[in-house]
């Protein structure tokens, strides 16, 4: 496994190295040893996935709270996202920052995902298959999330979105739920 630093303090992007003959292909996605000697999280208690499916669709952006918040590792499995993560952590250097990220099925990529930031993504394809190691289990009364076009951030969606929950639609903007 290859470990790229982000430019989100404690954010990494995780491409496997598969190993490749006339019968497919072997890879590691998860090693507890690798993530470990980089101090990131060995520990995590829920698989969970999302199936998603229309291409535009967004899903975010979404937290927990202290003391139930989450890391993440999240891979697509199936089609193509684009993944974004803010960090909201208040002693962070890269406060408020965000960064996109395209998983698919065929990069292999994984994203790590520390505790304190906001997550969601947006589908580029039909039929997709989003999955997500968690650090802790879901916590309905931590469980938050900020507006994902907040002009605040920023973010970049590379479309307008087709599906998306009310509740996603719906999350505060940061000021208010800053002052919340």
């Amino acid at each position: 496994m290859r470990f790229f630093e982000t430019k989100l303090s404690g954010a990494w992007l995780i491409e496997p190295e598969p190993i490749v003959d006339e019968r497919g292909s072997f890879m590691r996605t998860f090693c507890a040893r690798e993530l470990g000697e980089r101090g990131l999280e060995t520990r995590f208690v829920q698989n969970s996935q999302s199936e998603n499916s229309f291409k535009g669709t967004l899903r975010g952006m979404h937290f927990q709270l202290a003391p139930h918040a989450e890391v993440k590792l999240v891979s697509c499995i199936r089609g193509a996202i684009y993944d974004v993560i803010i960090d909201l952590r208040p002693s962070s250097p890269s406060r408020y920052k965000w960064a996109g990220f395209e998983l698919t099925s065929q990069n292999r990529r994984q994203l790590y995902i520390p505790a304190g930031f906001a997550h969601g993504f947006q589908t580029l394809t039909d039929d997709t298959g989003v999955s997500y190691l968690i650090s802790e289990f879901y916590a309905r009364q931590a469980s938050v999330g900020v507006r994902f076009d907040d002009p605040a951030f920023g973010i970049d969606w590379p479309m307008a979105p087709t599906a998306m929950s009310d509740k996603d639609r719906n999350w505060p903007l940061l000021q208010d739920f800053v002052h919340a």
